[in-house]
């Protein structure tokens, strides 16, 4: 800092302002960015046909458990009617740390409002967030959401099918209550997640979320229920224990049987990027492993349909990195897993996860490689390391617990700290 030569008693005050602006400015480049939301916890939802128009059809409460990856200091959470065809009107929700069987911790429950108030009517297509409420919560807590839903037409529901997750449906509201009624006063179980989006955390300026973006192999198809066994989970708790990376948190966007280019279960890779991706708090990374539907429906021996090519995959994920990077977001590719076995499973179609694979390793389009090929494939048989394949013995597509472990150790976490 260069100090003025000092010549009067104007020009002494001059410089004493001079120098006051300058240790403002110094002092200013040092302050702590403020804290931010970033989201801890997502899931991505489909379209379901309320066929027998039972759901909706008298006063219920959701009670649905969703095991945060990153603490903070408050929380908010995010609704959504993106399937819905009618308006959604939510009654009441509360939120509170969730202990065994659907009960709740009763001193840490919050009333969640929307602008203020208690209750809000969702739009058809639409999605709310609430407003946020002072609750410390650590990294892995399990949160207990309860959504009250009055009576109404409900002709789509907005849903996440394979939740591996116990939640639970009682009747009336009950919301505020530590334990719901017993099963025999009408509550029942499901394993599914009903018209919620995401939960986020205020966290510091350096904290932000890791998309794990992908098909029923991501979702945790062939994990523990009620475990948290996903590979996003393994991965979540290795960022957690490594003081580099402890600030990030990890979504998991997986969606079973989800496809690149064609729509199946839930819309496309393409065509939900936006609502799964952009649209969640603080995100800094993605993870893409898909591509495995595409590949196993094209050449399927049985019956093949919406045939493509590695190069229409190729071009397909590509996409998704050009929108991704338009968004400041790092993508890593992670390479397909075996299907050797698989019921879908044909030569044809193994070429093709093959090409695919080479090109995420050597095509230098990502920023950054995960192979969980390697981590996982016997290479002898091509199919999965028998470890991987049980118990069932196994259906050569998903793997269990000891394999989502295996590919979630693979994950370089350098990947996460270089700049």
């Amino acid at each position: 800092m260069m100090v003025p030569m000092i010549t009067s008693l104007a020009s002494l005050r001059r410089a004493v302002c001079l120098l006051a602006l300058s240790f403002a400015a110094v002092n200013a480049s040092f302050a702590a960015a403020p804290d931010h939301w970033v989201g801890t916890w997502a899931t991505a939802d489909v379209d379901r046909a309320n066929t027998k128009a039972d759901f909706g059809a008298t006063d219920i409460t959701l009670r649905q458990i969703v095991h945060i990856s990153l603490g903070g200091s408050a929380v908010r959470i995010e609704l959504s009617n993106r399937f819905g065809t009618e308006s959604l009107t939510v009654g009441a929700v509360h939120l509170a740390l969730a202990e065994a069987k659907g009960d709740i911790k009763l001193p840490t429950a919050n009333k969640l409002t929307f602008g203020g108030k208690d209750s809000i009517v969702i739009p058809a297509g639409a999605d709310v967030v609430s407003d946020p409420v002072a609750l410390k919560v650590d990294a892995f807590t399990d949160l207990a959401i309860s959504l009250f839903l009055p009576a109404q037409k409900i002709t789509h529901e907005t849903i996440h099918g394979s939740a591996y997750q116990t939640n639970y449906i009682a009747p009336g509201n009950v919301v505020a209550e530590k334990s719901l009624p017993a099963t025999d006063a009408g509550t029942k179980t499901v394993a599914n997640w009903f018209f919620l989006k995401a939960v986020d955390i205020m966290a510091p300026a350096d904290a932000g979320a890791v998309v794990a973006f992908g098909d029923s192999i991501t979702d945790g198809t062939a994990s523990t229920t009620d475990a948290n066994k996903r590979w996003p989970d393994f991965l979540a708790r290795r960022l957690h224990a490594d003081k580099k990376t402890a600030n990030l948190g990890v979504l998991n966007l997986g969606i079973g049987g989800n496809r690149v280019l064609h729509d199946g279960t839930g819309p496309s890779a393409l065509a939900r990027f936006d609502a799964d991706v952009l649209a969640q708090s603080g995100v800094k990374y993605m993870i893409v492993l898909e591509s495995i539907n595409d590949i196993g429906h094209a050449y399927d021996p049985a019956k093949p349909y919406d045939v493509v090519t590695a190069a229409d995959l190729i071009q397909g994920l590509t996409q998704l990195i050009e929108r991704a990077h338009t968004h400041g977001i790092k993508v890593f590719g992670a390479t397909l897993t075996p299907y050797t076995g698989a019921k879908y499973m044909s030569p044809e179609g193994e070429t093709v996860r093959k090409a695919v694979n080479d090109w995420i390793r050597t095509g230098k389009v990502f920023d950054g490689v995960i192979d969980f090929d390697a981590a996982t494939i016997d290479k002898t048989t091509g199919a999965f390391q028998d470890t991987f394949n049980k118990p069932k013995p196994g259906d050569n597509l998903h793997p269990n617990d000891a394999g989502m472990e295996a590919m979630a150790n693979s994950i370089d976490l350098k990947l996460f700290t270089e700049k």
